[in-house]
């Protein structure tokens, strides 16, 4: 099949239905050798505003055609990207497309089924399979080892509930699975210090990984220990080395660090240099710089609390009937 056949399909858009207008386009253009910038262009011109109007198959048809494509149309290929994993899988294992940005931003928005799926990927970055295989870990613990956490401290959970495939009670049953350790590790009942951090990044990576910052500053304002202004501008500066620092004291593996960043910032790793920077900056970085910078954090939170005990004591003396002014939102404390 020739470049004009392909044209000639893309020129009877009109008169085609979806279905069999969307195959037959990505056929042609898959027969094309060394398809142009144009061509490329025309596909998806052509595939993306049919693709809510053909079926699941067809996509899954486009998504393994494309695969072994290395000039497939980049925002086809991301849109089936997107799709669930039963589609998606071809183009997840196999697409030379998408770029270690994509694969990153992929497995935050979708978890660990996208995230399985790109683990079988021939050449991997390093710092990826690392990110897979911390996701997939906790996934591993026994079920009954719900029951025995949900046994302690607070009354059963009935047998039926919330279904064991939603992402919040995925989410607690492997919180639950993770600090299970802790609670045989010691003697005196504490937690042990790879149980709080393990339970200390399961909380950050479900916040982070919904895509709403201000969740996760709410929980890192609670891991911390810190007034929420002070999480707010860790995660709003231009860089992410505040937040990298952050994560040290909390003592992450730097694949869970490079996770909940990449997350929060996924400008910075557009290439596999950016995440080799990272993960070289995060190992060097001395973990009681980190403390000292977390107790500067608290001393400036101190400070502010303590300057403003006096005005509100000024102003209900002065006048009573005066309502208070309401605290500032950088102020309040994450609950």
């Amino acid at each position: 099949m020739s470049s004009s056949d392909f044209r000639q399909i893309a020129n009877r858009a009109e008169h085609g239905k979806a279905e069999r207008l969307f195959r037959a386009a990505v056929s042609a253009f898959c027969a094309l050798p060394r398809p142009s910038r144009r061509e490329i262009a025309q596909l998806e011109d052509l595939a993306l505003p049919l693709f809510d109007s053909v079926s699941a198959e067809s996509k899954r048809y486009v998504a393994a055609a494309l695969s072994e494509i290395p000039h497939a149309p980049p925002a086809l290929v991301r849109r089936l990207s997107n799709e669930p994993v039963g589609i998606a899988a071809p183009l997840l294992i196999r697409s030379d497309v998408l770029s270690d940005t994509d694969l990153i931003i992929l497995i935050g928005r979708h978890g660990l089924p996208h995230a399985r799926a790109i683990g079988r990927r021939r050449n991997l970055n390093p710092t990826i399979a690392n990110l897979v295989r911390a996701l997939d870990r906790p996934a591993q613990v026994p079920q009954d080892s719900h029951a025995i956490s949900a046994s302690e401290d607070r009354p059963p959970s009935p047998p039926v509930g919330l279904p064991a495939d939603t992402p919040a009670e995925s989410v607690r049953q492997k919180l639950r699975g993770m600090m299970l350790p802790a609670t045989a590790d010691a003697d005196d009942g504490r937690m042990s210090a790879t149980a709080i951090r393990n339970a200390r990044f399961s909380k950050l990576r479900a916040t982070a990984l919904t895509g709403h910052l201000n969740y996760f500053q709410v929980a890192l304002a609670e891991v911390l220990g810190i007034d929420l202004r002070h999480a707010k501008a860790i995660t709003e500066t231009a860089n992410y080395a505040d937040l990298s620092l952050a994560l040290r004291v909390v003592d992450l593996e730097v694949e869970q660090a490079f996770l909940i960043v990449a997350a929060i910032f996924p400008a910075f790793f557009g290439h596999a240099e950016g995440i080799r920077l990272f993960v070289d900056r995060y190992r060097l970085s001395h973990r009681e710089t980190a403390r000292e910078k977390l107790r500067g954090w608290k001393a400036e939170s101190v400070a502010e609390r303590l300057a403003r005990r006096p005005d509100a004591r000024h102003r209900s003396g002065s006048n009573a009937n005066e309502p208070a002014h309401p605290p500032s939102p950088g102020t309040l404390r994450a609950s």
